[in-house]
């Protein structure tokens, strides 16, 4: 038997697993344990016919558990495993592994001290993973903990602090932990937790050491490491950026010497559209085109050009074959008066007779709001965050993870297969009109009309009237696309308003009972019954009114601008 910790892609249900079933098990028991410690007992799992797949004989309930998680925090950890050799008795070694696990102090904190005692004592992590059937990578997690201030474990220890948060402060200096444990402390104040602590640490901006195109050595700043984890985050990412830049001028420089007639870097962040270019071999003229996101993430598109300039490369190039090349005439062969008589002629037939074709306006309408034209400017929505708990919470949610993947989709069907982002926001160009124009023509109906969806979705004005509206008339219910989140909690300030949710998830005499406190605790009471813990009856698939349509308010106060916004066109779609 090996220990190590595999990645949730690489494993899937056995078959002969003594659970396997085609429906997802019942998680909610153990869901809160691995929601605050991760998964402790190791997985059972055996080769699956390739040398990174693997398949699970025991732990499938702790693998959904697992997976559970990583779709709501929006990455996944990878799970401590036992993989099986050829003979291993599979019953065998799951009792084993338990009682090793039954063997540790219940609390990380707890564990650290036995730990460090081992360590003291001669033993190896090698040794002391081997004794409480850990991997060692959990074991040296474990040991990360002695990088803490001692008021800071003692916090995790009574479950003040939550284990991501923890996570972050061991890439913490002790100046930075002392800052951290001052605003902990003050009542006035309120410490950043969890992904807004990343972001307080590193100065807004965490980067990971994986995008650098640089040598790390050659990186003369700080770089932390995740003593919880395998990732690392460049300190400074001002020092990151200048090093980075660097690189890609060396990376530009490169693609001159070996023959390409121009590289063109794209602004931090903008996306490279495949309909505004046209693939283009190098000894053509073709460009390189190096996109840059604001992760420092970097991509290079060979062989592109414009569709303006492969136009005129064309040009150029059926010139030059000719023999005898035309003289450029002296003067147009119309004036101005009257080219303007020819284009509104035949700008008036096109026009009429499009009315007679209602499919290709369709289609002509779709290519319009994708691309743009000198009459036409759609952009998406830029769903602009408030700060950065709001904009964590949106880039976590379900729907988002949807809607991202529809955009592929449509994008694929545009014939852009390689990209991302927004499908509208073109610059207009007359060629790229015309070519999303010809891609459309050659769709069915209903893909036109799932181009067309997503187009009318992505531009989609957030906080406006036609959203209650849409929402009303669809009949959402929100609570398949949305349920309490951190950052919920953490907007959720308001006692008056925090005490009439307690009177929706407890009922009015909790709510009375609690009306005073503090709404610290009215919201740690709220988040015990929406889980189920210290003896609070679980509520499942609550939604606060504001997330309901129709909306609705919990005081009379006013400042409700949903509630305004419906309330704007609430009878146009409500029958009278």
């Amino acid at each position: 038997m090996q220990l190590a910790h595999v990645s949730v892609d690489q494993l899937s249900v056995s078959a002969n697993n003594m659970r396997h079933s085609k429906r997802a098990p019942d998680i909610s028991d153990i869901l809160p344990s691995v929601r605050a410690r991760g998964v402790l007992v190791p997985l059972l799992i055996r080769p699956n016919g390739t040398p990174d797949s693997f398949e699970i004989v025991a732990g499938r309930r702790r693998y959904f558990a697992a997976k559970t998680v990583a779709d709501e925090r929006g990455e996944a950890e990878p799970l401590p495993c036992a993989i099986m050799e050829e003979g291993d008795d599979a019953d065998a070694l799951e009792a084993s592994l338990i009682e090793n696990i039954a063997r540790l102090d219940p609390d990380e904190v707890s564990q650290w001290e036995t730990f460090t005692r081992l360590i003291k004592e001669g033993r190896g992590i090698a040794d002391i993973a081997a004794t409480f059937g850990l991997t060692e990578p959990q074991v040296k997690r474990v040991l990360a903990l002695g990088d803490l201030l001692p008021k800071i474990r003692e916090a995790y220890r009574r479950e003040d602090i939550d284990t991501e948060t923890v996570r972050h402060l061991t890439m913490a200096s002790k100046a930075q932990q002392k800052d951290w444990l001052a605003l902990f402390c003050d009542p006035d104040n309120r410490a950043p937790r969890g992904w807004q602590l990343k972001q307080w640490l590193f100065g807004g901006q965490s980067i990971s050491t994986k995008v650098a195109l640089f040598p790390i050595e050659d990186y003369p700043g700080l770089i932390v490491s995740d003593l919880f984890g395998e990732d690392s985050f460049f300190a400074d990412a001002d020092l990151f950026w200048q090093k980075q830049n660097e690189a890609i001028a060396a990376k530009r420089d490169a693609y001159i010497e070996a023959g390409w007639s121009e590289v063109v870097a794209l602004e931090p962040g903008q996306y490279f559209h495949s309909w505004d270019y046209e693939k283009t071999p190098k000894k053509k003229g073709g460009k390189v085109i190096i996109t840059v996101s604001q992760r420092g993430e970097v991509e290079c598109h060979e062989g592109y050009l414009s569709r303006k300039e492969a136009r005129r490369a064309r040009s150029n190039g059926e010139a030059d074959e000719e023999a005898e090349p035309r003289a450029n005439p002296s003067r147009p062969e119309l004036s101005g008066p009257m080219q303007n008589y020819v284009d509104l002629h035949r700008h008036a037939a096109v026009r009429t007779a499009l009315l007679d074709h209602p499919g290709v306006a369709l289609r002509l309408m779709v290519a319009h709001a994708v691309v743009g034209s000198s009459l036409w400017q759609v952009r998406p929505e830029p769903q602009r965050a408030a700060n950065e708990t709001v904009a964590a919470s949106i880039a976590a949610c379900k729907s988002e993870a949807v809607f991202s993947e529809k955009q592929r989709e449509v994008l694929t069907l545009l014939g852009s297969v390689d990209e991302d982002g927004p499908v509208t926001g073109g610059n207009g160009d007359d060629f790229a009109l015309a070519s999303v124009f010809a891609r459309l023509l050659t769709l069915p109906n209903d893909d036109v009309l799932r181009v067309l969806a997503l187009v009318m979705a992505e531009t989609l004005c957030t906080g406006s009237a036609i959203v209650e509206a849409l929402g009303n008339h669809l009949g959402l219910d929100m609570r398949g696309h949305w349920q309490a989140d951190d950052a919920f909690f953490e907007l959720l300030r308001d006692r008056q308003v925090a005490t009439e949710i307690l009177a929706d998830v407890g009922g009015r005499l909790v709510a009375d009972g609690n009306s005073s406190q503090k709404v610290k605790t009215q919201k740690k009471i709220i988040r015990d019954f929406l889980c189920g813990e210290n003896g609070r009856q679980k509520v499942d698939g609550w939604l606060p009114r504001w997330m309901a349509f129709p909306v609705s308010s919990y005081t009379n106060r006013g400042g409700l601008r949903t509630a305004d916004q419906w309330a704007k066109v609430q009878t146009l779609f409500v029958s009278q």
